[in-house]
């Protein structure tokens, strides 16, 4: 059972508490992933606490704000390891850690046939967001929060050619990847069609489409499709879609950030959907 932590800390920066104790940052195994930072942490804490493999802090840290952590995480039992900066510096990989990290089980890049009973045990009007090669993992990070605050229930990413969902995606998602799923598919061309096959709209998003999002009907059943940074939806991607619309456009610039074009488009669903 877990035991109280003392947020001052014991003059040995090797102390542990919890479970799975014998640990590192940096030895992780297959279906396993590290978190970096206060937001991902504590979202993961606060939510899905039992995902926590282990905790590694910085021991000179007495803030209240690692206190309130520390008290978070030895009330779910999570195992609890403090160590220098230094050293938290060297297992974070580069990764901004604040102080902060975490090995926790994968929900990220597992089997996509994990993507059918999802769908299947949506009860509301599904809201996704498919993101076509998207390489930047700042872009990707950027995504995911807008994801979260407007709602969506789900992310899709081809396997290939695209950023994973790393260190990066997650301190710039702010806690969005811990709570929005991101699921890894092998051919994002088929899964559009079962999608489609399931009485989900698949919207494509291109700057040369003809018809405005403000002429679209966005209320029902919705996948938004994304293209990467530059050169926009593959050939085969934008003929699977049912429709694609685009982005009223007033300056010389001819195109959006993607993180900014799917904030334009999914909460222009939101308006229609009336959800305040």
């Amino acid at each position: 059972s877990a035991r109280p932590v003392n947020p001052q800390g014991p003059g040995d920066n090797r102390r542990q508490t919890g479970r799975n104790m014998a640990r590192e940052p940096g030895q992780t195994d297959a279906g396993e992933r590290r978190l970096a930072g206060f937001h991902a942490v504590h979202a993961t804490l606060k939510r899905n606490p039992r995902e926590i493999l282990g905790l590694w802090v910085d021991d000179s840290r007495r803030d209240a704000r690692m206190q309130a952590l520390l008290l978070l995480a030895a009330e779910s039992g999570v195992a609890i390891h403090r160590e220098s900066r230094q050293h938290l510096d060297m297992l974070s990989g580069g990764a901004r850690h604040q102080g902060v990290i975490a090995i926790c089980k994968s929900r990220h890049g597992g089997p996509e046939i994990g993507l059918t009973p999802f769908l299947e045990a949506l009860e509301a009007t599904p809201l996704l967001l498919v993101l076509d090669r998207v390489q930047d993992p700042h872009n990707l990070g950027a995504c995911l929060r807008t994801a979260e605050c407007a709602g969506v229930d789900a992310v899709i990413i081809p396997r290939d050619g695209a950023a994973s969902v790393n260190d990066t995606v997650r301190r710039v998602a702010a806690g969005a990847a811990e709570r929005v799923p991101v699921y890894c598919v092998t051919n994002l061309v088929r899964c559009l069609g079962e999608l489609k096959a399931r009485g989900i709209w698949v919207i494509g998003a291109s700057d040369s489409a003809e018809r405005s999002l403000h002429q679209s009907d966005l209320s029902g059943p919705v996948a938004l499709v994304l293209g990467a940074e530059g050169r926009g939806l593959r050939r085969l991607t934008l003929e699977a879609c049912d429709r694609v619309i685009r982005i009223p456009m007033a300056g010389s610039v001819s195109s959006l950030n993607v993180s900014v074009a799917a904030g334009v488009l999914l909460f222009e669903v939101v308006r229609q959907r009336g959800l305040e």
